[in-house]
């Protein structure tokens, strides 16, 4: 017997600092804000909400994308370590690859140029903290 999944429901990345996490990921994705404790919330709701650690979930098509600010400062992402080598978003054109370079590029965000991989192609950059990224599309 095998466990039969439906689905990808979310990715939690822990990062350094709330902020600039949320101002790359909300500058560069756009995504709506599914979870995160109002300014304002009472104790009560920010009880109900302490699986936040203090951060925040994006809604992004297919799932939820987290950014949990609990890692210390100074502390850096390694796909060497054990945990998350890199993640992967689709895109649905070449033509997106090539708009996100150029915003990629406006934002100052360093980054590969896009590779050709036969079957797709894959562009590679990375957020505040290091964590590897990417964006994918299938050929044309």
């Amino acid at each position: 017997m095998t466990i039969t999944t439906t689905g990808f429901n979310h990715v939690r990345l822990t990062v350094t600092d709330l902020a600039a996490s949320r101002a790359f990921y909300d500058r560069l994705f756009g995504w709506p804000v599914a979870f995160e404790v109002p300014a304002d919330a009472d104790e009560a709701t920010r009880a109900s909400l302490g699986f936040l650690f203090g951060g925040i979930i994006y809604a992004v098509p297919g799932g939820l994308l987290g950014l949990r600010p609990v890692a210390p400062e100074g502390d850096g992402f390694s796909e060497d370590r054990v945990g998350l080598d890199h993640l992967s978003l689709t895109v649905g054109s070449p033509a997106e690859l090539d708009a996100a370079v150029a915003l990629l590029d406006e934002v100052g965000a360093p980054h590969e140029g896009v590779k050709d991989l036969g079957s797709m192609l894959i562009l590679e950059f990375r957020d505040p903290d290091g964590i590897a990224l990417e964006l994918s599309a299938a050929r044309d």
